[in-house]
């Protein structure tokens, strides 16, 4: 199995993205290509190469700046289009990229196509809480919803919590503005019985909260409103970490006792840093296609590398299909 990694896409390229790289390759014995500028990634491996590691070039970038999907149509010899393209082609099982998002999604959405049954493909997130993580998703890719695309969310949701977090019946719950069926804007109250009839765990309607309690696995809603959690999740664990820094540092006492729990506070670190989850899978097309912080450190790239190989020997795209074929025969004999 080799892993295209996108090797110029994001803020740290290609510095980090090589050494992540170089990091997964040897501790996973993991095979990786890295897509991009020939010359400027050799200039990052240096002498010692991972036997691991591949180089295929691609003289092309696209910044953030670009329109997606018509800088994907028009730099064909950019990193990430040539890195979708060793997936479709079969040369690659996966790609991990820390570029721009639209692009990327853009590319694999041209590249690879979407799974029959799904009409929009949707980024998964992950947010710590209490115990593990909560998925969230859409986490941006779709801004404007319809009820059934919500309801495509709630399954690919629950089967990548299923195969790769090793959730056992993952409880999925639909975000609203309260518990009650009858709650909610005209998406939810039709999304609600779509989810009540399908063939997950479906819980109910959840609140904020929920997500950071351990009370639920998934979470489904539309790209508008998980973008913005998914942000404000982020901004609010920067901003207590930072608040607990300051704290242990206002007095010799504070210091002390923070001396004496500094494992506890590295651990805490780590839970709510997003490197530690690599990237966001986009789920709904037909591939493995992991995309990444655009500040993304060594240390997420080996992540999402770990998490792309994982997505492929769980077999999670199929798992998707069967599922997403399985739903629609069902709601047909609902219908007859």
């Amino acid at each position: 199995m080799k892993i295209a990694v996108d090797a110029m896409g994001g803020d740290h390229a290609p510095a980090e993205i090589v050494r992540g790289a170089v990091e997964a390759a040897r501790a996973y014995r993991q095979e990786i290509i890295l897509v991009g500028d020939r010359d400027k990634i050799l200039a990052e491996l240096g002498q010692l190469i991972p036997e691991q590691i591949e180089v295929f070039h691609a003289p092309e970038i696209i910044s953030m700046e670009e329109q997606p999907a018509v800088a994907v149509r028009r730099k064909r010899q950019s990193s990430i289009v040539q890195a979708v393209r060793l997936v479709k082609e079969g040369r690659a099982a996966a790609l991990v990229s820390a570029g721009s998002t639209g692009a990327a999604m853009a590319a694999s959405l041209l590249g690879l196509g979407r799974i029959q049954g799904i009409d929009r493909p949707a980024i998964a997130g992950l947010l710590p809480r209490s115990g593990g993580v909560t998925v969230l998703l859409d986490a941006g890719a779709n801004v404007d919803c319809k009820p059934h695309h919500l309801l495509q969310f709630a399954i690919m949701g629950s089967l990548y919590a299923e195969k790769i977090l090793g959730v056992s019946r993952p409880r999925v719950g639909l975000l609203n503005v309260g518990e009650e069926e009858t709650k909610g804007n005209e998406l939810t109250l039709a999304t609600f019985p779509l989810l009540r009839q399908a063939k997950i765990n479906f819980i109910g309607n959840v609140e904020g909260r929920d997500i950071f309690s351990g009370t639920v696995d998934v979470v489904v809603c539309d790209g508008f409103v998980g973008n913005i959690v998914l942000k404000s999740g982020e901004g609010l664990a920067m901003a207590l970490l930072g608040m607990i820094k300051e704290e242990v540092t206002r007095s010799w006492l504070a210091k002390m006792g923070t001396a004496m729990a500094i494992s506890a506070l590295k651990s805490f670190e780590r839970r709510i840093d997003y490197a530690e989850y690599g990237g966001a899978p986009l789920l709904g097309v037909n591939g493995v296609s992991i995309i990444c912080h655009g500040s993304s450190s060594a240390r997420a790239i080996k992540n999402a590398i770990k998490r792309a190989r994982e997505a492929v020997e769980t077999g999670l795209v199929s798992a998707i299909r069967s599922s997403i074929e399985d739903s629609a025969e069902h709601q047909k004999v609902g219908v007859n």
